[in-house]
């Protein structure tokens, strides 16, 4: 399974990855913004999960959701974003643009196991 993440950090792409592996998930892309992470994806439309941050230069994550859900070959991917954006109002923006589930920095590898489950069914 391709998984994509796209967070500004380059030390929480690692984190995130590195949770992503011990839980059997090898295929995985990288992109430190927004506009990196659409190009990741038009070039890897295989690609099954994405799973980004929301505050980053270029595109933030919100705009890149929006872009991938304006896109019918990506309609119904899985995303999760992760984000130290914890209020209500910020959760609620994000489902509103097609985000499937949240994450709030800090996090768990158990949270990130159990919310990319919940994601897959």
């Amino acid at each position: 399974m391709k998984i994509l993440v796209v967070d500004d950090s380059s030390t929480m792409r690692r984190i995130i990855k590195n949770t992503l592996n011990r839980i059997g998930h090898k295929d995985l892309l990288e992109a430190e913004d927004g506009l990196k992470g659409w190009e990741q994806i038009d070039a890897n439309p295989d690609t099954e999960v994405l799973i980004t941050d929301w505050n980053m230069p270029e595109m933030n994550g919100l705009e890149l959701v929006k872009k991938v859900r304006a896109d019918s070959r990506f309609e119904d991917m899985p995303i999760i974003m992760v984000t130290t954006e914890g209020g209500k109002a910020e959760v609620i923006t994000a489902l509103k643009a097609g985000v499937n589930n949240y994450i709030v920095k800090p996090f768990t590898p158990q949270v990130l196991k159990e919310k990319l489950e919940d994601v897959l069914g």
